[in-house]
């Protein structure tokens, strides 16, 4: 998955309406309508100021306006564009100015699109790597042997306490999480398991 890693602004001038298009790094839905409060009371004047988001670790949450554009051609595909970009954990708000001319459906279906992929073309993108934590103990014998193999083994943090035996504390990718628990099974002949939080 990925995301922006900061906010970014394009502006576009179709048929004398002006399109503002912002992107937001979000991390939830309550985040992204605070926001959009925001930019609705930052941009007052503006005809419109429509939105879309996906939130999630699979961008399973959701969520657009036309914000009184006719039904179907602002939100929906500026949802559409940014479902498309594969990222999550982003609101994009593209807010209008009437210029005086009507763009019509079409129109306007395919000026808040390009609105959208204008601002994500410009945006730094950002990997989310998704973690499971854990907690393991291993003797001393098998402790710098794990130590050695961790960054093959996915591990992205690990907080080590030593007594009769060491005592991790950490993060693996989730997708080496399986491979983690086969290497201590295999490393301690079945006797140890990783314990997944």
């Amino acid at each position: 998955m990925k995301t922006i890693s900061q906010n970014a602004v394009c502006e576009l001038d179709i048929k004398k309406s002006r399109f503002l298009a912002e992107a937001f790094p979000v991390s939830s839905q309550e985040e992204a309508r605070e926001l959009l409060k925001k930019q609705k009371e930052r941009y007052f004047d503006a005809t419109h100021v429509v939105h879309a988001f996906v939130i999630g670790s699979s961008g399973e949450i959701l969520g657009c306006s036309d914000d009184g554009e006719p039904s179907g051609t602002a939100g929906r595909p500026s949802l559409d564009v940014l479902k498309g970009s594969g990222a999550t954990n982003i609101l994009v708000t593209v807010s209008r100015w009437f210029g005086g001319t009507l763009l019509g459906t079409g129109g306007l279906v395919k000026a808040y699109g390009d609105s959208v992929k204008a601002v994500l073309d410009i945006c730094e993108p950002h990997e989310i790597i998704e973690t499971r934590s854990f907690i393991l103990s291993l003797p001393y014998a098998l402790y710098e042997r794990y130590k050695r193999d961790a960054d093959s083994l996915g591990i992205t943090e690990s907080v080590d306490s030593f007594s009769s035996d060491v005592e991790i504390t950490g993060s693996v990718r989730i997708e080496t999480a399986s491979a983690l628990q086969e290497y201590v099974r295999n490393a301690s002949a079945g006797k140890i398991q990783v314990v997944f939080q």
